[in-house]
């Protein structure tokens, strides 16, 4: 199954009364696995940056001045995102902006129907914890020491790793590993092959414990294993 996992940064809170969206970042990922397949782009507003949204991502007016417009990459967007479902974090901000700029350049919007939101995932995983996409790196163990500001592709792809743990995290691969091995065909023995193996006199069964030299360089080697898991 093929998803899109996505973030924006934007002008501010409200595509209604003017923002406009400045950057978006896409993480492809095929069965819960990133692909190494991405989308990122920078968008010229065509307006002004508030101090308090380049606070939070760091793009100023002047760094933006000599982007393309939304409606020069709005087709290669579209085609990398397909007709996959597209998740983001409180979904519905970030469907808000992409809509907002395809209706300025009179493009279908997004169906919201292919919308999965991270933030009603972890609000059913974990009531009444805390769901910012911070919070969840810390629950998780997810390394965002790198992450000083925000940034569309950077916080798509802890993001992906942070959708994969609200759907099962490692459990995932061991559903999809049952899901194979019980869907592969096993093929029967042609019992004309079969070759009767030839009888002969009885043996006694062979003695299989370790040697006292065998036991030694056993515990030479797990001596020399760091951290072991089952310390």
């Amino acid at each position: 199954m093929r998803e899109i996992v996505f973030d924006t940064e934007t002008t501010g809170l409200d595509p209604k009364t003017g923002d406009r969206m400045v950057e978006i970042g896409c993480i492809e990922m095929v069965n819960l696995v990133p692909t190494g397949e991405s989308y990122h782009a920078y968008f010229n507003p065509e307006r002004d940056m508030p101090a308090g949204a380049e606070a939070v991502h760091g793009l100023s007016a002047a760094f933006l001045s000599d982007k393309p417009l939304f409606r020069d990459h709005a087709a290669e967007l579209l085609d990398f995102m397909g007709d996959s479902p597209l998740v983001a974090h409180n979904a519905g901000f970030d469907f808000g902006f992409l809509n907002a700029e395809l209706t300025l350049i009179d493009r279908e919007p997004v169906c919201t129907s292919r919308m999965v939101d991270t933030v009603a995932l972890a609000r059913k995983r974990h009531p009444g914890a805390k769901l910012s996409l911070d919070a969840l790196c810390s629950r998780y163990g997810i390394d965002r020491s790198h992450r000083v500001k925000h940034g569309a592709l950077l916080d798509a792809e802890l993001l992906a790793q942070v959708y994969v743990e609200l759907r099962g995290g490692r459990q995932i691969g061991l559903e999809l590993a049952a899901e194979a091995s019980a869907t592969e065909t096993v093929p029967a023995i042609q019992t004309s092959a079969v070759r009767k193996a030839p009888v002969g006199p009885r043996r006694e069964p062979r003695a299989h414990r370790p040697s006292e030299a065998e036991l030694a360089r056993h515990r030479e080697f797990m001596a020399g294993i760091e951290n072991p898991l089952w310390s």
